[in-house]
């Protein structure tokens, strides 16, 4: 889970992630075509998403595609982010109920 918070905290490859989720399956040359960054650092950021499991990819012949992998960013929101969205479902569902005997 370290690797997926290094990957994530840099926001030209949370931009790059962003991608694949509108179009998922590109390949470097697709991928660099929507982004105002060098084919380079596209590539170097690629290889750091690809350690954290956030992307993998497919060979198609000589074609590298890459392809967004959702299940680490799962595992964050299930230890993360869920138990804080519980409490909030829980105070709306309160206030409703306070709402409806009045």
């Amino acid at each position: 889970m370290d690797k997926v918070f290094k990957a994530l905290a840099d926001s030209s490859r949370r931009q790059l992630l962003d991608e694949p989720f509108k179009k998922n399956g590109q390949t470097l040359n697709e991928l660099c075509d929507h982004l105002e960054m060098t084919r380079q650092s596209v590539t170097k950021n690629l290889l750091i998403l690809e350690e954290a499991n956030l992307i993998y990819i497919d060979w198609q012949g000589r074609n590298k595609i890459h392809y967004l992998n959702v299940e680490p960013i799962g595992e964050i929101y299930d230890r993360w982010i869920s138990k804080y969205d519980r409490d909030r479902i829980e105070a709306l569902l309160e206030l409703k109920k306070q709402l409806e005997a009045e």
